[in-house]
Formats: C-alpha cells, structure tokens, sequence
C-alpha cells in the first residue's frame, strides 16, 4: 500500500505541530509553509475543516491511509468505551507504532521498513505486517540474526531510557527485547490529537 514519502517538515508545518518526531528545521521555522507563511492571516475555520485537519493529522501522525483509518475507526465504534481514545489506542498498538515507541527505529516511517524487512518478531515469530495490532502480553523483539544491524545498535543505545516514558511498554536493551503490557491510556499519549473532532467527522 502507498504511503506519504513527501517532504515532512513542509506537512508538520502545515499542521503546525512536529508529527513526524523530532524536526530541527521545523523547530526554525513555526509557520506554515509557502511564499506567504509568516505573513499570511489566520482565516476563521469551519467545524468540517477542523474536523478534516485533525483526521488528516492523525492519519500522517501514524502513517495511515483512509481505507485503513477508517478501518480502525469502525473497529474502534464496535469495542465499549470512548471510540476516540479506543481509536488512538489501536493506532498505538500497531506494530510498526509500537516498534517506533520501543526506539527501536528512530521514526515510524523507519519502524515500518524494518518491519517490512523481516527484522522484528512478535512473540518469536518474524511478523512483516506494519499494521498487525498487537495484544496485551505480546513480546516484540529485534530478529537474532538483525541484532547487529548498525540503525538498530545506534539507535537503541541512544534511545534505552526513553521507553520508560511509555507506561504501556517494557523494553530489555539487552535482549533488545519488548512487551506490550496493556492499551495505553489518553493521558500517556504524547500526541496532540483532538480524537473528538474525528469522531464528529465520521459521525455525520
């Protein structure tokens, strides 16, 4: 399936927030994007736009397209509970989401060809599906024969403490081992998400 491969500082600026992780050159620039950016006035948006804009950054947030997104928000409507904090965790609890959280990958986008490149297991089986939703008690792991890849060694040696910022998660650096411990809760995920706003969208 396709997948944005654009410019990513250009998006997040769109958006005016960082969701792609962390941008030096967003950083250095807080506008949006184009020959007018920094002088452009703020035009008062419509609900609908709103709503569009929030679903539109959820969805190049976690790497997702329409059918898919629209996929797990039907799944999300069929569980109890609030639909927009179930939606975000199945979107957390995708693989290449989970393998991003684990610093294992220092984006999604790299988490997801990993992934794809048959380098990461699940409860000891090579998994290659970027989007298969994992459980609670699920055991991500870094493929034996991929645990001297040089992009895995750098980054999980940088990233080794930042994981317990992530309560839904456990990580062994040196197993290079993980496990999904439960569906996070809305407080724990650091996105800047307004999952009602998506909910009213595909409530119309």
């Amino acid at each position: 399936m396709a997948r944005y491969t654009g410019p990513t500082t250009k998006k997040a600026r769109a958006f005016g927030d960082p969701i792609f992780g962390v941008d030096k050159y967003f950083e250095r620039r807080k506008y949006p994007p184009g020959q007018h950016g920094l002088s452009r006035k703020k035009k008062q948006s419509s609900n609908y736009s709103q709503q569009l804009s929030e679903k539109q950054k959820a969805k190049y947030t976690y790497g997702v397209l329409e059918r898919q997104f629209r996929k797990t928000f039907n799944n999300a409507t069929r569980r109890h509970g609030v639909t927009g904090e179930i939606l975000l965790q199945l979107l957390e609890a995708r693989l290449d989401n989970t393998v991003y959280r684990l610093g294992i990958a220092p984006t999604r986008r790299g988490a997801r060809q990993l992934v794809g490149h048959r380098h990461v297991t699940v409860n000891g089986e090579v998994v290659n599906i970027p989007s298969y939703s994992l459980k609670p008690g699920d055991v991500v792991a870094v493929r034996g024969k991929s645990k001297g890849l040089e992009v895995v060694t750098t980054h999980v040696g940088a990233k080794t403490n930042n994981v317990r910022q992530f309560g839904w998660l456990e990580w062994n650096p040196d197993t290079m081992q993980g496990k999904f411990l439960t569906y996070p809760q809305r407080d724990q995920i650091p996105e800047r998400i307004n999952e009602q706003l998506i909910v009213e969208l595909y409530s119309k």
